[in-house]
């Protein structure tokens, strides 16, 4: 498929896989619950350098967020990546279409 091939009903992307998709789900689902359940972690102790674990477990959710958002970008972006290339044409490849599309 050349540029001039290409019209509104071409496909832009190859078909998906469910995993990468359902991963970042969860981790994204993770990220975002478990610092909302503060019936777990509403307490004093343990401590750790003096603060009381109500502190130090919200502040430990800021760094392992970023991790897991970051593993999540990296899925989305390798899976868009490769369902980019699913549809790309080879090099050297001349189309069989006309600029309306269709089949010859």
């Amino acid at each position: 498929m050349s540029a001039t091939n290409i019209t509104h009903d071409s496909p832009t992307r190859g078909p998906a896989k469910p995993l990468p998709y359902v991963i970042s789900g969860v981790l994204l689902a993770a990220a975002i619950i478990m610092p909302l359940v503060v019936p777990m972690y509403a307490k004093d102790g343990p401590r750790l350098f003096g603060f009381p674990f109500f502190y130090w477990y919200q502040m430990m959710w800021v760094p392992i967020c970023a991790i897991l958002i970051g593993i999540s970008y990296w899925l989305l972006t390798a899976e868009d990546k490769r369902r980019r290339a699913a549809v790309r044409p080879e090099p050297g490849h001349h189309g069989r279409h006309d600029a309306g599309g269709e089949a010859k």
